[in-house]
């Protein structure tokens, strides 16, 4: 494991060696990090540090000052379009490209793991972070990812699945406790782990900031060894997400591996107390330090320098962005457009791009298209371009308006670029409503009575409202297309390529159409998950409410038949034709429905597997999509098991969840026989789930459900800092003034502020968490115990805590590095059992 040779990687009898060679100190220091972006290394025996870096999306290797929401600068990369965006390709083989390129630049920068992809349900269209998962189905979802951290890993790189588990809102998503019944939790929210887990052995995996049903993800030892080692077979380190980490000794004896970013050695000195005093079993910590030295042997085995081809990686994003691409509309036949037609190009969109989220995720592009630039050799004539309306509305629209509509009666058709603004969407809040601005609409209206065709492109990182629809002749979602994203969007509407984009995730017509409407994002310490398995899609169909466009929605420019379904125990085969004049792509999909009466409620349809095709005219081909264990299976409670229930099941095949001509039932043995729901579950049954009563989520749950406020008790080391409006301290409460201000002046500019945000929303844990070693436990306790009323004794704890944590920290440190650092003969006694306090 020498830096100087990493080729000359320990074997797994070599780890456990080196960890049977390392001081209770070393032990403990290994499980934090060393700084932002590094964890530490052991000179004395060859363990180098490895670097870490975001890169759901593109690497984000960051230079000179590091902070972990993405404002400081990177180096440049690729930014391909978001996991959001990849997800409507439905292609895995694209996903693994991806991930492959995603693997390659980070190793040329030095990168030794990657901090995706993300793979969290997309519960509510509201999420803030939805641009940056995948679906709100778990086989696509997982299936997908998949493909990402295959691809990573084939360059030598650590993939990095996140955020497990159950991480579904933004709003105080450090200290939320999310209260799931065990059956949603596995059938929705734990699948695609399990899927990625089973089907392509990450090395790495980010646990969630939140808690799960009373317990912090980080320090969850049913999911981190129960469920993701002893039943998945997951050999990897699990990384708490960046000021994730709380008990430090609790997360070593569940299963959490390295606590990022270095909370300085304040965790180091927590741990090694918890095994002195018996809290905390040296053999939880010794299997902790071996997945992180086998973590090392694995990102460091190949030392071979390697150089990215950045332009064959901008062809690539080019043309995941026009795989991607959804067209929602295309009425008589408006795309694809022809050479020589003559095109207004209108919006701040066609000129500023909205091409990946904001955040950590945030990619410094190695180069970036836009729409007006990017029109250049596609044979298309450019009338002209026209702003159009401003990103946040103000008091020239009127006047951008007029100009618009003046250039779209000059011309052949308009094509109008439209979107969601930065502020709607980003790490750390969520979405308010599901509309686009006023003054984007006007300007579509506007344009609209000209009398020439609209052609609108979408820009966003998730679902939209369309009631505007019959005001544009076609609709392209292009969602967010990376720094490629204008030239796979021209590829789209010129017929360079097909568009090839299928809806991951449903449209509504309106927010008030899905069950969480008014219940999202939760605004106390729970969000508690009501709905049961009935989210997204599986709501829409069960409790028959349709959407404005279902999952797997996607037109072509020619046509598809589908016949000769045919199903057998083993899986299902069909026929899908090109019947059109046009080569095209199509995505046919499979789903499932129990028929027979069943003893727990479901869905009305379930995704189950899907194929992505490219056929030419007249073509046609057999698509075969073999069940796994995942199809018929329920978790069933009871027994604590995956089951299948005895009965009938109908099997459904077509293009999207909204239209599935073929059909046919299968008569199954089961593993148990078949029952009857309960009926204080009716609800779900009917998929009633708008607003579920105590009684009924209280019988889901299988317990009562837990009752908690943050208006009551005091100020604690996990209660969120914008309860400080609360504080009996009138400092505290100037201080938060202070931060309410600033907020609101970010929101007002329209360029929301993640420092305030994060701030915001975090628990008072991150001022020794987060402070690289500036702050200890005792200090936060200081600052507690002064916002608590007891000023003078709060400051002199402050003030103490401080200094008394610097001398903690300088001697742990110099312990530290004296012991790492000398021959392993040299070590001495009080080293050897991390006395050095």
């Amino acid at each position: 494991m020498t830096e100087s040779n990493p080729r000359q990687a320990p074997t797994t009898h070599e780890v456990e060696s080196l960890v049977a060679s390392l001081t209770l100190l070393e032990k403990a220091a290994l499980l934090s990090g060393a700084d932002v972006w590094r964890t530490r290394g052991i000179p004395r025996l060859g363990v180098p540090q490895i670097w870490m870096s975001d890169g759901p999306h593109g690497l984000r290797r960051q230079t000179g000052s590091a902070d972990h929401l993405g404002l400081a600068k990177s180096e440049p990369a690729t930014c391909f379009p978001t996991a959001a965006t990849v997800a409507n390709s439905w292609d895995e083989g694209l996903a693994e490209r991806i991930g492959r390129a995603l693997g390659r630049e980070a190793r040329e920068q030095g990168v030794h793991v990657l901090l995706g992809p993300g793979l969290n349900i997309k519960r509510s269209p509201l999420g803030g972070r939805n641009f940056e998962y995948f679906s709100e189905d778990p086989e696509l979802s997982g299936r997908l990812a998949a493909g990402y951290v295959r691809g990573i890993q084939s360059e030598g790189v650590a993939a990095t699945p996140k955020h497990f588990a159950v991480n579904s809102q933004e709003l105080r998503r450090m200290v939320s406790d999310s209260v799931v019944d065990e059956r949603t939790l596995r059938e929705l929210y734990l699948t695609a782990f399990e899927i990625v887990v089973r089907e392509a052995g990450p090395w790495a995996l980010m646990s969630s900031y939140n808690l799960v049903n009373g317990t912090y993800a980080h320090e969850h030892r049913e999911l981190l060894v129960d469920i993701l080692r002893e039943e998945w077979g997951f050999d990897g380190a699990v990384v708490s997400d960046w000021g994730g980490g709380n008990d430090a000794p609790a997360a070593v004896a569940a299963g959490g591996a390295i606590e990022m970013p270095s909370p300085g050695f304040d965790s180091v000195r927590d741990i090694v107390a918890a095994v002195q005093d018996g809290r905390l079993d040296e053999a939880d910590l010794d299997a902790r330090v071996a997945e992180v030295l086998t973590l090392v042997r694995r990102v460091t085995a190949d030392g071979t320098a390697v150089t990215a081809d950045a332009d064959a990686h901008h062809a690539l994003a080019r043309e995941a962005a026009a795989q991607s691409a959804v067209l929602l509309r295309n009425a008589g036949g408006v795309l694809p457009l022809a050479v020589g037609t003559r095109v207004a190009l209108i919006g701040d969109f066609a000129q500023v791009p909205r091409y990946q989220g904001s955040g950590s995720s945030a990619v410094n592009p190695t180069r970036l298209t836009n729409l007006r630039d990017a029109i250049t050799g596609t044979g298309l004539s450019l009338a002209g371009f026209a702003q159009g309306f401003s990103r946040l509305g103000s008091d020239d629209d009127a006047r951008l308006r007029a100009e618009a509509a003046a250039l779209a009666a000059t011309a052949d058709v308009a094509v109008l670029a439209l979107g969601l603004p930065e502020s709607f969407e980003s790490e750390g809040l969520d979405r308010e409503h599901l509309r686009l601005p006023e003054q984007q609409l006007a300007t579509l209206r506007a344009v609209a009575v000209t009398g020439t065709p609209v052609v609108v492109v979408l820009s966003g990182g998730g679902a939209i409202e369309t009631p505007w629809l019959d005001q544009a002749a076609a609709v392209l979602h292009a969602y967010l297309g990376g720094q490629a994203g204008a030239e796979g969007v021209w590829d789209a509407l010129t017929g360079v390529v097909d568009p090839g984009g299928r809806l991951a995730e449903t449209l509504p017509r309106r927010l008030e159409d899905d069950p969480l409407a008014g219940l999202f994002p939760a605004q106390g310490p729970t969000a508690e998950y009501r709905e049961g398995l009935l989210s997204r899609y599986r709501y829409h169909a069960t409790a028959g409410v349709d959407p404005a466009f279902p999952l797997g929605f996607g037109l072509s420019y020619t046509t598809f038949s589908y016949s000769d379904l045919r199903v057998t125990e083993e899986g299902a085969s069909f026929t899908v034709a090109n019947t059109g004049a046009r080569a095209g792509a199509e995505v046919p999909q499979l789903y499932m429905r129990r028929v027979s009466e069943s003893a727990v409620p479901r869905p009305a349809i379930e995704l189950k597997g899907f194929r992505k095709l490219h056929l030419g005219v007249g073509e046609s081909a057999v698509v075969d999509i073999p069940f796994t264990d995942r199809t018929f299976r329920f978790w069933d409670v009871r027994s604590g098991s995956w089951q299948v229930e005895a009965g009938r099941y109908e099997i459904l095949a077509g293009p999207h969840s909204g239209e599935l001509p073929l059909s046919a039932e299968l008569e199954l043995a089961g593993t148990i026989a078949a029952g009857r729901v309960d009926a204080a579950l009716a609800d779900y049954v009917r998929g009633d789930v708008r607003a579920v009563p105590d009684d009924t989520f209280a019988a889901l749950l299988g317990k009562p459900v837990p009752q908690s406020s943050w208006d009551d008790g005091e100020l604690a080391v996990n209660t969120p800092m914008d309860q400080l409006r609360r504080a009996r301290s009138g400092l505290a409460r100037f201080a938060f003034g202070v931060l309410e201000r600033r907020k609101r002046k970010a929101d007002a500019a329209g360029t929301p502020d993640l420092n305030i945000l994060f701030l915001y929303n975090a628990p008072f844990r991150i001022i020794h968490k987060m402070s690289g070693g500036l702050a200890t436990r005792r200090l936060t306790d200081g600052v507690l115990t002064l916002a608590n009323g007891r000023s003078v004794r709060g400051l002199g704890k402050v003030i103490g805590g401080f200094f008394s944590g610097r001398r903690a920290e300088r001697r742990t440190a110099r312990a530290f590095a004296d012991a790492s650092s000398a021959p392993a003969s040299a070590v001495s006694p009080d080293e050897q059992d991390g006395s050095a306090r």
